[in-house]
């Protein structure tokens, strides 16, 4: 895979700054869609983490021919009975900011003591003439009193990572990675790209 492009399919800028701070130190060159022609993402219309992922990735790879990753992510609150879920990016409208998405969800879960909540990240990733792979991971975390940090994107002012005693927007890029979702999945892919060379 060294030396080789990969397709982000995706324009959200944090998960690709995130896939490029993961992937580039191992030799990939890490495309996104803005830099592919006019190729508009396709509608997440799947039910689960994994069908978005695959719709995702596999649109890329069947009009340019190219091997593609994408990842569909969300946060899952016990309280809300999972949601915001696959929804977590459009929930409350996909242009409301997540200040504000936060701002809702801090308040709904005021003076409420079940706060569980966890990242599900599920990553697709396709090549031509072959079965889309698709890689799932979780960490679990809870909504913290007050949304704190600056680093991360979407929700992670308010995802607090208990052994660290951190929000996700508290930590740094290092030790986001090292614990989070799309980190723990990302390695998984990473095992598998290794694989595919040798």
């Amino acid at each position: 895979m060294n030396g080789k492009q990969i397709v982000v399919a995706s324009t959200n800028q944090g998960k690709i700054r995130e896939f490029r701070e993961m992937l580039e130190p191992r030799g990939y060159e890490v495309l996104s869609l803005s830099d592919l022609p006019e190729h508009d993402e396709p509608e997440e219309n799947g039910t689960t983490f994994a069908e978005n992922a695959v719709i995702k990735a596999q649109s890329v790879t069947d009009r340019f021919g190219i091997e593609a990753i994408a990842d569909d992510s969300g946060l899952q609150i016990d309280a809300f009975g999972g949601e915001p879920g696959v929804h977590s990016a459009r929930w409350l409208g996909h242009e409301t900011p997540y200040t504000y998405k936060n701002n809702v969800i801090l308040e709904r879960l005021k003076d409420r003591e079940d706060r569980g909540c966890r990242y599900v990240c599920a990553i697709a990733w396709t090549r031509p003439a072959k079965d889309p792979i698709v890689i799932e991971d979780t960490v679990d975390c809870v909504i913290a009193d007050e949304a704190r940090g600056t680093n991360g994107f979407g929700y992670d002012p308010i995802v607090y990572y208990p052994p660290y005693g951190k929000t996700m927007a508290e930590m740094t890029p290092e030790e986001k990675h090292g614990i989070s979702h799309r980190g723990k999945a990302v390695r998984r892919l990473e095992k598998m790209l290794d694989e595919e060379d040798q």
